[in-house]
């Protein structure tokens, strides 16, 4: 199996615990522990999760030809109360309007949890991670 190419992402200290992060194609963040300036890092994990898995829902969406006009992903999680608290439970909660079949629906949330989405399997080591699917118009 071919290797994926090397990523260089970084995070540049500016202040206190305020870091500006740059991702390997340029793209910048702020994250800060205090949360005054940015997102914690804990807080970018559970929304590259929300992007990851987003992502993977609305192209099997779209090659499924689904009239879907928009989708949320949302996370609810907690953490273990020692050093390291990582997240040991998270609730995906998706959000999808327009006409989408039910199964559809169901079936991109399945294909992104157990095939796709890389945050969520690494996420999975140490979380349960459990779904559920709203549906409006």
């Amino acid at each position: 199996m071919a290797s994926m190419p090397l990523t260089v992402n970084r995070a540049t200290w500016k202040r206190e615990q305020e870091f500006v992060a740059t991702s390997t194609d340029g793209h910048q963040v702020t994250m800060d522990g205090h949360k005054t300036a940015g997102a914690s890092p804990m807080e970018f994990v559970l929304m590259g999760l929300c992007g990851c898995t987003g992502v993977d829902v609305v192209s099997i969406l779209t090659k499924k030809r689904e009239p879907f006009t928009s989708l949320e992903v949302r996370a609810e999680a907690e953490r273990a109360e020692e050093s390291p608290k990582v997240y040991t439970k998270i609730r995906l909660i998706y959000r999808v309007g327009g006409k989408v079949a039910k199964k559809a629906m169901e079936d991109a949330v399945r294909l992104s949890e157990e095939k796709y989405c890389s945050v969520s399997a690494m996420l999975q080591k140490t979380a349960k991670i459990t779904t559920e699917i709203e549906y409006s118009s």
